[in-house]
């Protein structure tokens, strides 16, 4: 028994400096999951330990009970908590209260906030409680996420700058910790080839940045947690969701495919830049064919096109488009745009989240007060890509 114990203490050592270094950045202790991250260590910046055992992300799932999708969210952890309460899925405790429902955040945590860490700590503690009471969130990757693993900052604020140099340093107190223990390898360093200058940066910065490029790059210990599961294309039930929208060629080259080169992408198996459909105006993450705030501006014979080649598909879901009149559809309700821009950081829009149940019916649940139970009145919708009858989307108003 003893020589168990002793066997075992490397281990706990480490489990216990994770935890320890999870608290102080995110300010929450994670609950163990019921399908246990194949990566032993999970502050470890150090893809070989997670890749052999790693399962296929799943990328076409059935349609369950209930389906919540979620806007962009840009790094503002208290519109994301008013989201969640809007359709039942936390309690006033934070707590996971959406029993058996599947959510989906469409992508864009990062950037325009500084709550960006404290959000994918969130979301991951509440995908652990959701694991237990049959429910299901998954996280997608917009094109901020894409854009931070490339070591694009343009969106970055300084808060956010402050929040990575704030886990950066608690990482690496827990990495010296880890480092006195005789019984675990020594602790790769995440800042190993990162330049200590950037032309064009105040040098007050230049630390912040090298922690954010140490978190986020290909490889980083918070890409490769956070990041790395995250789908790029899925498929629930008849809905496809996607960042910034699909292309014939994207349906061509294979929905499964991009969500394993892109996980590739980001556990550093593909080198330091994207895959060329993360990259562009016309790419799956930048696109915006189908989000134009005018209805008649959308390309619905190309969306049709795309809808008709992906099996059983009736409608895309799609974030990065602001909709300043809130979730929306065009196309007959083939595009839904569920971006409201309910970040400080953009133009701290009403949270307002998408149901869909079992039987397809579409319901838009909003605090705005300027709705109340039922359709909305014909006159409001003309000429805004709000055309949306029975059984079309029905705003409700939540109090939150």
């Amino acid at each position: 028994m003893e020589e168990e114990i002793c066997r075992d203490l490397p281990l706990l050592l480490s489990s216990f400096v994770d935890t320890f270094v999870d608290f102080s950045v995110g300010g929450l202790f994670l609950p163990q999951s019921s399908h246990p991250n194949p990566n032993p260590n999970p502050n470890s910046s150090s893809v070989a330990d997670t890749l052999p055992s790693s399962p296929h992300l799943a990328t076409r799932l059935p349609a369950p009970d209930r389906l919540i999708a979620v806007g962009d969210l840009h790094g503002d952890l208290q519109k994301s908590k008013e989201a969640l309460r809007l359709a039942g899925l936390i309690d006033a405790s934070d707590r996971w209260a959406g029993g058996t429902a599947t959510v989906v955040q469409i992508g864009d945590v990062l950037d325009r906030g500084g709550d960006e860490l404290k959000i994918l700590y969130f979301l991951e503690k509440l995908k652990r409680e959701a694991e237990k009471s049959g429910g299901t969130i998954i996280t997608m990757n917009g094109n901020h996420e894409v854009m931070n693993v490339e070591g694009d900052f343009r969106y970055v604020t300084e808060d956010g700058l402050d929040e990575f140099r704030v886990w950066a340093d608690w990482y690496c107190i827990g990495n010296a910790m880890k480092s006195l223990c005789d019984g675990l390898e020594k602790p790769k360093d995440p800042f190993f080839g990162i330049p200590f200058k950037f032309l064009g940066i105040k040098e007050e910065l230049y630390h912040s940045i090298r922690c954010r490029i140490a978190a986020l790059r290909p490889d980083g210990p918070i890409s490769v947690r956070f990041l790395s599961e995250n789908q790029t294309v899925l498929v629930v039930g008849d809905s496809v969701f996607v960042h910034g929208g699909l292309l014939p060629k994207h349906v061509f080259y294979g929905l499964e495919r991009i969500n394993e080169e892109v996980r590739d992408w980001i556990n550093g198996l593909r080198g330091r830049f994207s895959p060329d459909y993360l990259r562009g105006r016309h790419s799956v993450v930048w696109l915006r064919k189908f989000s134009h705030e005018l209805a008649q501006n959308c390309d619905c014979s190309t969306l049709e096109h795309v809808l008709a080649t992906i099996p059983g598909a009736k409608r895309m879901i799609m974030g990065h488009t602001i909709q300043e009149t809130g979730i929306n559809g065009a196309c007959g309700n083939r595009a839904i745009r569920i971006d409201v821009g309910m970040s400080r950081g953009c133009i701290n829009g009403l949270p307002e989240v998408l149901e869909i149940n079992g039987n397809s019916e579409l319901r838009v649940l909003t605090s705005n007060p300027s709705y109340r139970n039922g359709p909305l009145a014909a006159d409001m919708k003309e000429g805004l890509g709000l055309l949306l009858p029975e059984p079309g989307l029905r705003p409700v108003q939540v109090k939150v």
